[in-house]
């Protein structure tokens, strides 16, 4: 009896991962624009409190912007993915 409700709980379990909605592209876009915008105020207020210089902080920001951004996308869309843990 209890081979047939642990074959029976690991079929719900199967079913309710592979019908998991996979995040679409735009949202992981958006996702990672948001995040970018966050982490980006706190490298410039971290840089210019360090340097005291406004420009070299947000030049700081700038590349710190463009290049996590692209980093961040691929991640995510690698981690989304894999099945583990969903």
């Amino acid at each position: 009896m209890n081979r047939v409700i642990q074959a029976d709980l690991n079929l719900e379990n199967d079913q309710q991962v592979s019908t998991a909605p996979k995040e679409n592209i735009k949202r992981s876009i958006v996702k990672t624009i948001s995040w970018r915008i966050v982490g980006t105020i706190a490298t410039v207020t971290i840089s210019y409190l360090l340097t005291g210089t406004l420009a070299l902080a947000f030049s700081i920001g700038g590349i710190e912007l463009v290049s996590k951004m692209v980093l961040y996308f691929f991640h995510e869309r690698t981690w989304n993915s894999i099945k583990w843990g969903k």
